[in-house]
């Protein structure tokens, strides 16, 4: 399969039922797709990948002040072998932001997700770099929750059936990510599914993106100007899975190639709960539930089910920021019920 059997969905089309029908099709049989039209043009995407290849330049001493490894909230940046997806350390450099908020004391903490709130870091050797992510932020968010609310529309709902667990602004987490290139074909970021609602990625010329179709890995190459846009599992748990969250991957480029995307991540507001949509007849019954991994299950509760996939990917962070007791406590309480994997010694998430 090549790239153009990949749905393209034109933001500008979804004021029409066939759009919004065009929309649900490529959302529940694929799970996967290009948005076009959606008010970022190329040569916003180009100045902000631009942006992204600077940081990435700076010197290991600038990008080491903002290591992940000095915030609890998991915020900043990640050398090569930093994190880990599937079990398997991946062969990228990351820098992650979220929603800027003041941290909580570990006193007021009641539960372990509360400790992902907090501020951002930002390199002193780049100011340029917080002001215009923290405005891609905010355009990565108003096309999301107009896409989630044409989603609703398009599966005979209310268009606002999920405006309460965004609140007045959802959470999100972005990266800006560069994959270096390698001798042979590596795990650049391994198989996975997104945690939240909405994923958008922007890519460079660079192909290396896989989205699992059936048996095969089909190749998702950059359509100029297209932003990538894939369903993640709080979605699937509100359609009771009518909609698919889809596995997928990033292979690392090899003969001097380097590849540079940015991702960003839209999900519920930390406290909330996903309900379960009241689909009409007709989808309901093509609605086979939620997918069930015995490693990885999904919680209905946003706050742990992202603190699950964190405490998972780094483990570093979370050796030096959750093995106290009293986070300790309040882990163990929270995922009680879940299968365990190591994260340490003595904490088991």
């Amino acid at each position: 399969m090549h790239a153009a059997t990949l749905p393209i969905i034109s933001m500008t089309s979804l004021d029409s039922a066939e759009g919004l029908a065009q929309l649900r099709y490529a959302a529940s049989e694929v799970g996967f797709f290009y948005l076009v039209d959606h008010g970022l043009d190329s040569d916003q995407q180009q100045q902000y990948l631009t942006l992204s290849k600077e940081f990435f330049q700076l010197s290991n001493a600038d990008k080491q002040q903002v290591d992940m490894i000095h915030s609890p909230h998991f915020r900043g940046y990640n050398a090569v072998g930093s994190e880990m997806t599937a079990g398997r350390l991946d062969a990228r450099e990351q820098f992650d932001w979220m929603n800027e908020e003041p941290a909580l004391a570990t006193k007021d903490l009641r539960y372990p997700w509360q400790k992902l709130i907090g501020p951002n870091v930002w390199p002193t050797a780049m100011p340029a770099l917080k002001p215009a992510l923290l405005q891609l932020q905010q355009d990565m968010s108003h096309i999301t929750v107009n896409l989630l609310q044409k989603l609703c529309e398009s599966l005979g709902v209310e268009r606002n059936a999920l405006d309460a667990t965004i609140g007045e602004q959802p959470y999100t987490h972005a990266k800006l990510i560069r994959y270096p290139a390698q001798e042979a074909v590596q795990q650049g970021v391994g198989a996975h599914k997104d945690p939240g609602y909405l994923t958008l990625v922007m890519q460079d010329g660079q192909s290396g993106l896989k989205v699992e179709r059936g048996n095969d890995w089909i190749d998702v190459k950059p359509i100029p100007g297209a932003l990538v846009v894939n369903i993640g599992e709080l979605l699937e748990l509100a359609s009771d899975g009518f909609l698919k969250a889809t596995n997928h991957k990033v292979e690392s480029p090899t003969q001097g190639v380097e590849r540079y995307s940015i991702a960003f991540f839209m999900a519920a507001q930390l406290s909330a709960t996903v309900p379960v949509l009241s689909l009409p007849a007709e989808l309901k019954t093509r609605a086979s539930g939620p997918t069930i991994d015995p490693n990885n299950p999904l919680l209905t509760d946003v706050g742990n089910n992202v603190l699950k996939g964190r405490l998972r990917s780094h483990p570093h962070v979370t050796k030096k920021h959750y093995c106290d007791k009293p986070l300790r406590h309040l882990l163990a309480k929270s995922f009680a019920q879940l299968p365990t994997a190591d994260i340490c010694d003595e904490c088991r998430v």
